[in-house]
């Protein structure tokens, strides 16, 4: 009679769930209209080129995918070692690494724990002594009590509640996901933009050296002349002033330099005094010819921080179905079989056996409207998370135009500092000959030598400059994570994005 009230409890209570209708949130990710352009006005098909040695015209290829390993289209073995070496030693990679790993496992745990009934089993043994008094005032007596019993538990997900739990968590891993390939374009686009600030910096370092041994040897052709009494005293010491500058400039370009290297031995995991770091030089790097852009449409599925904020997003609506659902009753349902007797002998005959069923439901009746509350918290949590996701595309969006007219100007610009410079250089030499033959006075040639430096260092950091943009532009697109493959760390599979 008891097994059948309990089959019968069991039945009606399971009815009710198969009846109960799930709770959820109809809170969708927002649309997002992408534009069918990344600028307001269109992009040339090629950028301007500079004079042989200064950099090819760059050509932009619409509607192409970026490589994954897109750093090695600078075609430098050295370049490709050092991003090997960070990729396998950094520790901001290392953490974001484990961050997922974490993520992964609490889904895991929670998944068995909300979806699947609780199994516990247990052993006891014990000695007690009953007072008289609590059997109506006989004597007192000890008694051995030994226990062994299973019990079961499992909470109905009548309202989705624990379904909501699971989106929310599963949202967190893809957003520790994202997080790691963020981390990840982040630490190759900043090994490549560092190697080529070092390039840029060596080469003001070995043009300022050219420089001051240019200026030497002038100081000693106007020393010769004073001597000679063809010029005054007041063009020496003006020489010399101007030796004394360039060489002050040294020193500050010296120091980026050595701040440049320790910050490429921490990018690659080691410590800079145990480094052994290659020396670049822009001559080295390879400008690439052919820049992949994707189309507006794709940036949203490609930029791993576009796809972190839509995981965050995907959480907090999932947090306003749980919310939802601890509005309505919550049901529990248990059992319990085991064996109990003061006598090990006795244990396993069937007087000894024991075994409980039943259920619980639990309704919130009167909390002072906390629960509401709760969720409407929840709900505004989700807008904030609706807010920032739109400013994440715009940002997105921002950056990628931002990039493509700066190499757009960065090719004018450096075809204008080539030109500037093989100018600036003629009218060196052609000053420097009439100031040896008397045409000229000191003061153009003194105006000469200016112009030449300041337009040799400027065409260097042009060079560099549009080095660092053309990295910029692989790294705002994206950097072409989805191409590696399905790997251990949950990368998407490469036709996601095709």
């Amino acid at each position: 009679m008891k097994w059948l009230f309990a089959h019968r409890l069991f039945t009606g209570i399971a009815l009710v769930a198969l009846a109960g209708c799930t709770v959820g949130t109809d809170l969708r990710s927002p649309e997002f209209a992408a534009p069918s352009s990344y600028t307001a006005v269109p992009l040339p098909s090629r950028t301007a080129s500079a004079p042989t040695g200064c950099g090819e015209a760059q050509c932009f290829a619409f509607v192409k995918t970026l490589p994954s390993q897109w750093w090695t289209l600078f075609r430098s073995p050295e370049l490709n070692e050092l991003i090997k070496q960070g990729l396998a030693g950094n520790p901001s990679l290392s953490s974001a690494q484990a961050a997922l790993r974490e993520a992964e496992e609490n889904l895991r745990a929670e998944s068995g724990a909300l979806f699947y009934p609780s199994v516990d089993g247990s052993m006891q043994a014990s000695r007690q002594r009953v007072s008289g008094g609590s059997v109506g005032g006989g004597p007192s007596y000890k008694f051995n009590l030994y226990n062994a019993s299973v019990k079961v538990s499992y909470t109905l997900d009548l309202f989705g509640g624990s379904r909501h739990q699971l989106e929310a968590l599963a949202a967190q891993v893809d957003y520790q996901r994202y997080r790691f390939e963020a981390a990840y374009l982040s630490l190759t686009a900043n090994i490549v933009t560092a190697s080529v600030r070092e390039a840029s910096l060596r080469e003001q370092i070995q043009a300022t050296q050219d420089i001051l041994a240019a200026e030497q040897k002038q100081l000693e052709i106007v020393k010769r002349q004073f001597e000679i009494g063809a010029v005054s005293k007041t063009s020496v010491l003006s020489q010399q002033t101007e030796l004394a500058k360039t060489r002050a400039a040294l020193p500050p370009i010296q120091k980026q330099l050595a701040y440049t290297r320790h910050a490429l031995a921490a990018l690659a995991g080691r410590l800079p005094s145990e480094a052994k770091l290659p020396e670049f030089r822009l001559s080295s790097l390879k400008l690439p010819v052919v820049l992949p852009v994707t189309l507006p449409s794709s940036l949203a599925h490609q930029r791993p921080d576009i796809r972190a904020s839509e995981a965050l997003l995907r959480q907090a609506a999932a947090q306003v179905g749980v919310a939802t659902a601890n509005l309505y009753p919550q049901i529990t349902l248990s059992g319990g079989y085991g064996l109990e007797s003061n006598n090990t002998g006795h244990i396993f005959k069937g007087s000894s056996v024991i075994w409980n069923i039943g259920a619980g439901l639990l309704q919130p009746i009167f909390n002072a409207g906390e629960l509401s509350a709760k969720r409407r918290a929840a709900i505004a949590a989700y807008d904030q998370a609706a807010a920032q996701y739109r400013g994440t595309v715009l940002q997105a969006f921002q950056n990628v135009a931002d990039v493509l007219r700066a190499l757009e100007t960065d090719a004018r610009m450096l075809q204008a500092q080539a030109e500037a410079e093989a100018a600036a250089q003629a009218t060196l030499d052609l000053t420097q000959k009439q100031f040896q033959l008397g045409a000229v006075n000191y003061l153009l040639l003194l105006v000469a030598q200016r112009d030449y430096q300041q337009a040799r260092i400027s065409l260097i950091q042009a060079q560099a400059e549009r080095f660092s943009d053309t990295a910029a532009l692989f790294q705002a697109l994206g950097g072409g994570w989805w191409n590696r493959g399905s790997t251990s760390l949950g990368a998407a599979p490469k036709q996601e994005m095709d």
